[in-house]
């Protein structure tokens, strides 16, 4: 039995993109402590924006924006195959052991450090080992709630998006539900998160500008991947074959019978 359920083609595939979806869910996460420069990264001068009153605005950004964009992939890759419910369920169990990897990473901060590790640290330049370590795992809570919540409601976002989209077109326009979902849900994720996580904080005018600044590189993002869906559909039909994939292609949309 278990064996069957193994050599089964969907379900490997089904396997996989569920480890994957929930490993780079947390890896972006977890370095998304570090702020980096778009400018410097593409070697160009800064950027000077002005919006909502707020000036020299430029491409500050965390690093884990360079993973989210995945993410939004394997969702409208996981939706085209398997479903709104799948990838729920998915978004959930990434979300669940998102949370028990930051408990961890409290849990760890919390705990006293050795003094030969403290040691160590100071060999390599490290004044203070303990403050270093908490300065890369302990991200603040309201950031944390923030990030998370504004991913569950992306997703769902992103789900019921692409759906209407594709009820409307049907198996025709993959790059207008997948790129059109994908800009929308990104849209609420950029500005869920800083209104969680700065409310009080910053400005409703800085919320808005740095929102804006995040969802213009994210808007680029999705457009630039969009061949890369056609590019992953291509190798997954051809690893599942033709009948298969058509078939679990309407059974995602709930026509079975078709």
């Amino acid at each position: 039995m278990i064996q069957s359920i193994i050599k089964d083609k969907p379900t490997r595939l089904f396997v996989f993109f569920t480890a994957f979806f929930v490993a780079n869910a947390l890896i972006a996460e977890s370095i998304g402590t570090k702020l980096f420069s778009l400018e410097k990264l593409l070697g160009v001068p800064p950027a000077n924006f002005t919006m909502f009153g707020q000036s020299g605005l430029a491409f500050t950004l965390t690093c884990g924006v360079l993973l989210w964009p995945l993410e939004f992939v394997m969702t409208d890759i996981i939706n085209e195959y398997y479903g709104p419910k799948a990838v729920r369920r998915i978004s959930l169990i990434a979300v669940c052991l998102i949370s028990y990897a930051f408990l961890m990473y409290y849990m760890a901060i919390g705990i006293p450090p050795a003094d030969v590790w403290l040691g160590m640290g100071k060999k390599n330049g490290i004044d203070n080992m303990q403050v270093a370590f908490g300065g890369i795992f302990g991200q603040g809570m309201r950031i944390i709630v923030g990030s998370l919540v504004a991913f569950l409601v992306s997703q769902l976002v992103d789900v019921t998006v692409f759906h209407k989209i594709k009820k409307r077109t049907g198996e025709k326009y993959v790059w207008l539900r997948a790129t059109g979902s994908t800009v929308v849900s990104q849209l609420v994720d950029s500005y869920i998160v800083l209104f969680i996580a700065f409310s009080g904080l910053f400005t409703w005018q800085q919320i808005l500008a740095i929102g804006m600044m995040n969802y213009t590189y994210k808007f680029l993002v999705a457009i630039i991947l969009t061949p890369t869906l056609y590019l992953i559909e291509g190798r997954i039909e051809k690893y599942l074959g033709h009948d298969v994939a058509k078939k679990m292609k309407l059974a995602a949309m709930g026509h079975e019978n078709e």
